[in-house]
C-alpha cells in the first residue's frame, strides 16, 4: 500500500470520527482515483476530497450515482485501479484538522460526468495524479 493511501486513510478515519455539518450540493472537477479495492477520492483545485477508503463503515448518500470509471477515457496503475478526468455533484464536509493533509470528505452523490483525460491535463490548478 502507497505512503498516501495509507494517509487518505488515517485521514479518513479522524474525519468520519467528528464530521461537521454537510454544505449545500457544489459542483467539483479534478482527478477521479481508485487506486485499490474500496479507495476513492477526488483531487481537486481545492486539495483531496475522500470518497471512500477501504474498511468505511459508511459511504455517502447517493453512492449508486457514483460510475465505473474504467468505462470512459481513463489511466490504469495498479491492475484494474487508475484514475479519471470527472467532475462531481456532491455535498462535502470540510476537515478542520490542520493535521490532517485531506480538504474534506464528500457526503452525498448526487451525479458524476466523466470527462476526457485532457481536460485536467490542461488544468494547471490540479495536482498531478498518482
Amino acid at each position: 500500500m502507497s505512503l498516501r493511501v495509507a494517509a487518505l486513510l488515517l485521514a479518513s478515519a479522524s474525519l468520519f470520527a467528528a464530521s461537521p455539518s454537510a454544505a449545500a450540493p457544489e459542483n467539483r472537477c479534478g482527478w477521479i482515483q481508485n487506486p485499490t479495492p474500496g479507495n476513492n477520492w477526488l483531487d481537486d483545485r481545492d486539495g483531496t476530497w475522500i470518497i471512500t477508503t477501504q474498511g468505511m463503515d459508511d459511504e455517502p448518500l447517493g453512492m449508486e450515482n457514483f460510475p465505473d470509471i474504467s468505462a470512459g477515457d481513463y489511466v490504469a496503475v495498479n491492475g484494474n485501479y487508475g484514475y479519471t478526468c470527472g467532475c462531481v455533484k456532491a455535498e462535502t464536509e470540510k476537515n478542520t484538522d490542520p493535521a490532517l493533509s485531506v480538504k474534506g470528505k464528500i457526503t452525498a452523490i448526487y451525479g458524476v460526468k466523466l470527462l476526457p483525460l485532457k481536460t485536467c491535463l490542461a488544468d494547471r490548478n490540479l495536482p498531478k495524479p498518482e
